[in-house]
């Protein structure tokens, strides 16, 4: 990184932006030659590429039955509510017809109706949080999958990317290795409970799994996902603003000498590679800031940092 002084030096000489904003919307900065060199910024066309999202992972077999009490209990409070407010509204049209319910049965039954909502809602949301996945799924689908588990037919593996915060896209399938033996597997979705560790966690519904795969092992996944095309960058040049990811890029017809104009792009990031990202958003003849692209961001007034701010 370049020194604050530098910084604010470059930050006094540059054109007006006309104030703070977003990235994307920041009216285009300027710099001459010999500010781009104090700022250190490097630019180049970026690398088309297509790969296939294809990525390793530490899968732990799931014990079933404690998602299928989280869904049970998740299920009978809703059945409890249900009845509650059916009796609520029963008690509301004898109360009107003056046929018998008294004021305060009312009241009892909407005090009723107000704690089974309660009970139903913290049931729905431990059951989401903790089966993501599953929750969201319809409920028979849910419970199919789930009885599949319990009954031994299929096995839950939890596979987590460590060191993964974020993932750009969900894979679709997975390969369980057991004891040299590659097993198929379906991804239903990403879990949100962690157990403490820096990892990105996805739900694996397995069936046709060896006898004596159980709870508790511990299986080498491969996730696979979509071949995806696009444009590499590294990860230098990708910043995040308050639409999103984003690259800096040269606009066209500017002399070497001359002063050069930068413009902030919105970008959609399709997997990480490499040390970089594959990126959407930018094209052929694309020139894109590859480094320095913090110093323009800071020149912007955005008060960002790049991915390898501490180099």
């Amino acid at each position: 990184m370049i020194p604050y002084v530098k910084i604010m030096t470059l930050a006094l000489v540059c054109a007006p932006l006309g104030g703070v904003g977003r990235a994307a919307a920041a009216a285009p900065l300027s710099l001459s030659a010999a500010q781009r060199q104090a700022a250190g910024i490097t630019i180049a066309p970026a690398t088309p590429i297509a790969v296939p999202a294809r990525s390793t992972a530490f899968g732990l077999a799931l014990d079933p039955r404690p998602a299928q009490a989280d869904f049970d209990a998740s299920r009978a409070a809703q059945a409890a509510r249900e009845v509650a407010a059916a009796e609520l509204a029963r008690l509301r049209k004898l109360y009107a017809g003056g046929a018998g319910a008294s004021l305060k049965s009312l009241q009892i039954a909407g005090a009723a109706l107000a704690q089974s909502t309660a009970a139903a809602n913290a049931a729905r949301a431990r059951f989401a949080f903790a089966w993501a996945p599953f929750a969201a799924l319809p409920a028979a689908r849910c419970r199919h999958l789930i009885d599949a588990a319990v009954a031994g037919s299929s096995m839950l593996v939890r596979a987590d990317l460590t060191g993964r915060l974020a993932l750009g896209e969900i894979p679709r399938t997975a390969l369980i290795d057991i004891d040299g033996l590659e097993v198929k597997g379906r991804v239903l979705g990403l879990m949100r409970t962690t157990g403490g560790a820096q990892s990105v966690g996805l739900l694996i519904d397995v069936t046709g799994v060896p006898r004596g795969f159980a709870a508790g092992a511990r299986v080498p996944v491969v996730l696979q996902g979509a071949r995806r095309s696009g444009w590499f960058v590294p990860r230098a040049a990708v910043l995040y603003g308050d639409d999103g990811a984003f690259v800096y890029r040269e606009l066209p017809g500017s002399a070497a000498a001359a002063a050069a104009r930068f413009e902030a792009v919105k970008v959609d990031l399709l997997m990480a590679h490499a040390g970089g990202w594959i990126v959407d958003g930018i094209g052929a003849g694309d020139e894109i800031v590859m480094r320095g692209a913090g110093v323009l961001w800071s020149l912007q007034g955005l008060g960002g940092q790049s991915a390898d701010d501490d180099d």
